[in-house]
């Protein structure tokens, strides 16, 4: 992997990644040579017990851009400013205009509940200079450097001695609220363990406990025996529909053996992992006969460090799925009530997803 950091006009951190080496000379361009000036904040939530991030800047964003303007494009024209530099390399991170979370974050306001500045990180991570493209498009190799990417952005951001949790995740397509044309994911690092996350951790911690052995592990290898779910799997990697699935379609993505983090990832998990992120995303594009949206979030140990043997690093793809005549999100008993009622078997859709066949390559 090779990378190279640049400094855009506004203050803001780039971080060129290639496959190959990166030539010299680059300048990082930016929309605007203001500095960023958020100062976001938390607010404790009592009846949920969770943090709430403002950030009112926000309200000022890119959003839904017209076709005729993408942020990411390079252009010399000046009424169409851009993020991307030009230049030979394969992924681009920049911190994020418009953060809900920043390191620099003080002087939280005095109100009725807790509060704090919001210390933490946003970035951007474009996975490749082609608007037109996607992850089910791109080689092996590259998903393989994306990976690398998120383990030395992980690495990086939790220098941050605020820096508790790093998200990982990407929102494809406008259904679920792309502003940007590029494909492209975010990263969150939070000073605290997301509620997800911590429920996730505390389950996992209490089976690990139990048994010395991983809750993800044992579920992966009852599935590897139950042997109905499976969208790939070898050596090293598995996809699969889970058998819990909350959603129709579904899908979780892991190395068989547990690793808590990116950066505990070996070359061959690597490698695993990249054909199995591509067998899923292809399926889903070659399932509805189109660029399916869905969130993917990577779910990774908290970067506190401390040893966590009982985490299993893995994906989890939650799309839309389609109904009679639309594509169906959550509602009410999902969003209110955090109890998920699913309208189809894991198994049936799993089926679904078996059937279409895909050529992954070998590069």
């Amino acid at each position: 992997m090779y990378f190279q950091t640049l400094s855009k006009p506004d203050g803001r951190k780039l971080t060129l990644y290639s496959r190959h080496p990166i030539a010299a000379g680059i300048t990082a361009p930016s929309p605007s040579s203001d500095p960023v000036r958020a100062n976001p904040h938390l607010r404790w939530h009592p009846l949920r017990g969770e943090w709430i991030a403002y950030a009112s800047h926000r309200q000022a964003r890119t959003f839904m851009p017209p076709p005729e303007y993408n942020p990411l494009a390079p252009t010399k024209d000046p009424q169409f400013p851009t993020e991307l530099p030009e230049g030979n390399y394969d992924i681009a991170v920049f911190d994020n205009r418009f953060p809900s979370l920043i390191p620099s974050a003080t002087d939280a306001p005095q109100l009725l509940v807790d509060t704090l500045p919001a210390n933490g990180k946003c970035e951007v991570v474009v996975f490749t200079q082609d608007p037109q493209s996607a992850l089910s498009a791109l080689p092996l190799d590259h998903l393989e450097l994306l990976l690398q990417v998120w383990g030395d952005r992980t690495q990086a951001i939790s220098q941050h001695a605020q820096i508790q949790y790093v998200l990982p995740f990407e929102n494809k397509g406008v259904e679920v609220g792309v502003t940007l044309h590029h494909p492209h994911g975010q990263i969150y690092a939070y000073p605290f363990v997301p509620p997800v996350p911590r429920r996730m951790g505390d389950c996992q911690l209490e089976y690990y406990q139990k048994h010395q052995h991983g809750l993800l592990q044992d579920l992966i290898e009852r599935e590897i025996e139950d042997n109905q779910r499976i969208l790939y799997q070898d050596e090293w990697a598995i996809a699969f529909v889970p058998v819990c699935a909350r959603y129709p379609y579904e899908v979780w993505i892991a190395p068989l053996q547990p690793v808590a983090t990116f950066l505990d990832l070996t070359a061959e998990q690597r490698v695993g992992l990249a054909k199995a992120l591509k067998t899923v995303t292809l399926k889903y594009d070659g399932l509805w006969h189109r660029p399916f949206p869905y969130l993917m979030a990577w779910f990774q140990a908290p970067v506190n460090g401390e040893a966590h043997p009982e985490w299993h690093l893995h994906a989890e793809f939650y799309p839309p799925y389609r109904t009679a005549d639309r594509l169906k999100y959550l509602a009410g008993t999902e969003l209110a009530a955090g109890m998920f009622a699913n309208d189809a078997l894991p198994e049936e859709k799993a089926k679904e997803l078996q059937a279409v066949i895909v050529d992954i390559g070998n590069s």
